[in-house]
């Protein structure tokens, strides 16, 4: 199987030394049309910069004198461990960033141990990805309006030794991307999503509505969970809740975890950003009930304001990404690496010496 030398992560270029001078490389190496599919999110964007504004408005409080024996960034999640919390996002059709596309991610995320999250829509199957990478991986499923058809690829992740399922819960429909579609922008012909079949809704009659009536009827239901759950030989996390309700819920109908998301501002403008919103989260659920968290993530220091109110890891997108698009395989491990690094010496700064110390006596309470 195929990987990134990690001795090459060494020898990067001065100029790309951050998440951020990834992002303004990335612009560089994609057409303005892939760029706005990359970068834009719905309406007009708050949920999006509000995703970063949360974070940079959570101010860290470190201790200090504390001993580093034996410390770690290890994590046990579902019966499995890591050696560190930052997952990879699922991307949709990531071969509109960098020709090898699922393959150099899979590489990448072998290299930094960091496991991958292969989306429904992905651009590779999971059977190929079999053969080119090592990293463990969960699937990210998209309700295609049948509980046999989500079996059924359920069954397939199992086959290929998946570890998990994450169904994505908060977009039946696609957001409104303005920037998108100021740019034009369309699925290239030869971009195909291999594990998708696009669900064929029945004829609607004169009074019905083409959305409420058609495509949301398609879209799972909470009982469709509990189905699912009771079928599945994999453990189930659903992604894209926000309210503490449907936490509760989701808990209530056993599945085995949540990812806190706002799908990065991409679906609902205005949503409120997950890590405002995780600590109400963490607060009602059992403390051994995983909960993961996306959207905004730039900086290790977020990663570890992330932990500190109550996720047990993080998952990262646009910055793996980034490298991606402009350097394959290699950027977006160089990417993984550089957040890694940033968490490493923020739990050292912060006086952590495992992930099991990190709290939320560490975040400044006004």
């Amino acid at each position: 199987m195929n990987t990134v030398p990690l001795a090459a992560l060494d020898h990067i270029p001065p100029h790309l030394q951050t998440i951020a001078d990834y992002q303004k490389q990335a612009q560089l190496h994609l057409n303005a049309a892939t760029w706005a599919n990359l970068e834009g999110a719905a309406g007009d964007e708050y949920s999006l910069n509000n995703n970063r504004t949360a974070f940079a408005n959570i101010q860290l409080l470190p201790r200090h004198l504390n001993s580093f024996n034996d410390a770690n960034t290890q994590i046990q999640l579902l019966g499995k461990h890591y050696p560190h919390p930052i997952f990879l996002a699922p991307v949709a059709y990531q071969q509109l960033f960098h020709t090898q596309g699922e393959i150099a991610t899979a590489q990448a995320a072998a290299a930094l141990k960091a496991p991958m999250i292969l989306s429904h829509l992905s651009t590779t199957s999971m059977a190929t990805l079999d053969q080119v990478s090592s990293a463990p991986k969960w699937f990210q499923l998209y309700w295609q309006g049948s509980r046999e058809a989500a079996l059924d690829l359920i069954f397939q992740a199992q086959h290929y030794a998946y570890q998990a399922i994450v169904l994505t819960v908060d977009a039946p429909h696609m957001g409104i991307r303005d920037r998108e579609r100021r740019a034009y922008f369309q699925l290239p012909a030869h971009i195909q999503a291999v594990h998708h079949h696009p669900v064929s809704t029945a004829t609607l009659k004169d009074n019905q509505h083409a959305l409420f009536d058609g495509l949301m009827q398609q879209a799972a239901t909470w009982e469709d969970i509990a189905w699912l759950v009771q079928r599945s030989p994999l453990p189930i996390l659903l992604k894209g809740i926000l309210h503490p309700a449907d936490a509760q819920q989701a808990y209530q109908y056993g599945v085995q975890g949540i990812i806190v998301s706002n799908h990065g501002g991409r679906v609902l403008d205005t949503a409120v950003s997950p890590i405002q919103v995780l600590s109400t989260i963490r607060k009602i659920l059992p403390h051994d009930f995983p909960i993961l968290l996306d959207s905004g993530i730039r900086r290790g220091t977020d990663i570890f304001k992330a932990l500190a109110l109550g996720a047990n890891a993080v998952l990262i997108g646009r910055p793996y990404i980034y490298g991606l698009a402009v350097a394959g395989a290699l950027g977006a491990a160089h990417s993984i690496k550089l957040l890694k690094e940033e968490f490493e010496v923020s739990m050292a700064l912060m006086g952590t010496s495992s992930i099991e110390q990190i709290n939320n006596s560490y975040i400044y309470q006004k």
